[in-house]
Order: structure tokens, then sequence, then C-alpha cells
């Protein structure tokens, strides 16, 4: 039974690389929403294209993987593969607000008022040379 990695959306750019990791796709998938970059320690094959649509990801056997894209599909055997993706939005999303603190705030609302008149600008101006 073949278990799916990364299933693309849009363009897949394929880099070639000959240091470990041979082959790399890159770009938008279902899973995370963000960028994501799949690494192969791999080479790729010959007739590999450089851009792919929608490509889909299986490992159909240890160290076995299957790309499909809307042309055809590959079968590449690969000892690791790499997967890495953008989820700070998710992160930070996920994080509530840190609140100001009440002395910062005091001192905010004492600078903008200070701000709004002539005098209190003119003030502020000398405090700050």
């Amino acid at each position: 039974m073949a278990e799916v990695l990364a299933t693309f959306r849009g363009p897949v750019r394929a880099q070639r690389s000959p240091g470990p990791l041979g082959l790399t796709l890159t770009g938008d998938t279902h899973e995370l929403g963000a960028a994501t970059a799949l690494g192969f320690s791999a080479r790729a094959p010959a007739d590999f294209p450089d851009v792919l649509t929608n490509a889909v990801v299986e490992r159909i056997a240890p160290d076995q993987y299957r790309i499909r894209s809307a042309a055809r599909e590959w079968t590449l055997g690969a000892p690791a593969v790499h997967l890495t993706g953008e989820i700070a939005a998710e992160f930070y999303r996920a994080l509530p607000p840190r609140p100001v603190p009440a002395g910062k705030r005091f001192l905010l609302r004492v600078v903008f008022s200070l701000a709004r008149s002539r005098a209190g600008f003119a003030l502020l101006r000398a405090l700050r040379r």
C-alpha cells in the first residue's frame, strides 16, 4: 500500500544537485499549505523535468518512492527523504499575543498626550537632544 508523503498543488520546481540531496522538489503542498521542500538522497532520473505540475509523492516500499504528475510518473530509489516546510504563520497564529506591560502603556500614553500640543512636542524634542 502506497503512503502519500506530499501532495503538491500548482507548479513544482525540481532542483538537481551533486551533493547528498540529489533531487529536491519545491512547491506548495496541501498538507502544510505553504512552501515545502522535499529532498531525496538519490540522483534524479535522466528524463526528469525541471518543472512538474500537481505532483504527488508516495512511498511504495522501503527506500522506493513514486513521483506522479499530470504528464507521467517516475520511480526513485532513495535511502532517505527530507521534508521541510514553512510553518511560521501557523505557529504564530497559535500563540496568543503578549500583553503590553502597564509601565510601557502609561509611558506611551504620556508621550502621545504631550505630542498633541505644540508645547508638549517642543518638550519632547528638547528631551530627545
